[in-house]
């Protein structure tokens, strides 16, 4: 008799049957149980970076997150860096133009064209080369205290408020190094108009 056959399919059986239960642990251990490890540790320890890091006004309504920026078109506001996707967490990234490329050229130069229109108390050559180009992410939420400081005399003008006191706001949200070693100083812009708002009232 040979019985070849039936070892062999009995053993590949087996096989089989311990592929699927280790699937199975695999997908309860990877799928389930380390996720729901994960979410209740970042909830203990540190709900407010595990929510989004969202930022509230005074009435408690949620007006945006410490991580994303977003586009402020009025004058009276500081204004962040440009954004090539609009400041649209959905599509994070930029077009990674080259400095000749004649789109980044064009965009550039409208770009310092409206600061010259919007700004005509600051000097071109004092404007940041931060507030004239893109983020990798199109989304970055900061800009560096030059970048703020040069935008006072626009809107100590249009809001009435004394550049001290602005200068005082920016100086309040200017964020230092993280560690104090990594990363450079920043200003929040959302956080930053937040404030600003407050000092109209």
């Amino acid at each position: 008799m040979n019985h070849s056959g039936s070892a062999s399919e009995s053993s590949g059986g087996s096989y089989l049957t311990v592929a699927i239960r280790a699937s199975i642990v695999f997908i309860i251990l990877c799928g389930i149980i380390y996720p729901l490890a994960c979410t209740g540790l970042a909830q203990l320890f540190m709900p407010h970076q595990a929510n989004g890091s969202l930022i509230e006004n005074a009435e408690g309504q949620i007006v945006g997150s410490e991580l994303i920026g977003q586009k402020f078109a009025d004058p009276a506001y500081f204004h962040g860096r440009v954004s090539s996707i609009d400041y649209k967490a959905e599509a994070s990234g930029s077009n990674n133009y080259a400095p000749s490329n004649p789109d980044m050229l064009a965009r550039t130069k409208e770009s310092i064209e409206a600061w010259k229109r919007d700004n005509p108390d600051v000097p071109i050559s004092d404007l940041p080369i931060a507030l004239i180009t893109n983020s990798g992410s199109g989304l970055d939420p900061h800009i560096t205290p030059e970048s703020a400081d040069v935008q006072i005399p626009r809107i100590s003008k249009l809001t009435g408020i004394p550049t001290e006191q602005l200068q005082e706001l920016v100086k309040q949200h200017t964020e230092g190094r993280d560690l104090g070693v990594f990363g450079e100083p920043r200003v929040n812009v959302l956080k930053l108009n937040m404030a600003l708002e407050q000092a109209l009232q």
